[in-house]
């Protein structure tokens, strides 16, 4: 995935990073932006499944560049592989600095899912 390409995937998710969000050296904690990743994957991912899915695993974190208070992070995210039960969610995080400036590609990973039934057990993704 090279940053100057451009995203790829789908833009699921959009938050401005706040005040709050910062680790002691005043960048957004890497955590906060975990966690909207994990909430952009569980979208496309559930869409996919056609219904409940959970983390399972986050592979292949990269950190690439801090995000800064005021910064607006765009997560693009794709399905990247299917197996019986589970997903492999291609991630990329963007900031706008600013909120209206420059482009910066700040993280990528890839994130499995498993598609669960009422009862929190496996269950195999539908055909697409």
């Amino acid at each position: 995935m090279d940053e100057t390409d451009g995203p790829v995937g789908e833009l699921t998710l959009r938050t401005l990073a706040m005040p709050a969000d910062v680790n002691v050296n005043g960048d957004i904690f890497g955590g906060w932006v975990l966690s909207q990743m994990d909430i952009a994957a569980g979208i496309v991912g559930g869409t996919r499944a056609q219904g409940r899915v959970a983390t399972v695993a986050i592979d292949a974190m990269k950190f690439i560049r801090p995000v800064h208070v005021g910064d607006v992070l765009c997560i693009y995210a794709r399905v990247a592989r299917v197996g019986r039960s589970s997903m492999g969610i291609g991630l990329e995080a963007w900031v706008l600095r600013g909120r209206y400036g420059e482009r910066e590609k700040v993280t990528e990973a890839t994130f499995t899912f498993v598609a669960i039934d009422e009862d929190g057990r496996p269950r195999a993704v539908p055909e697409a």
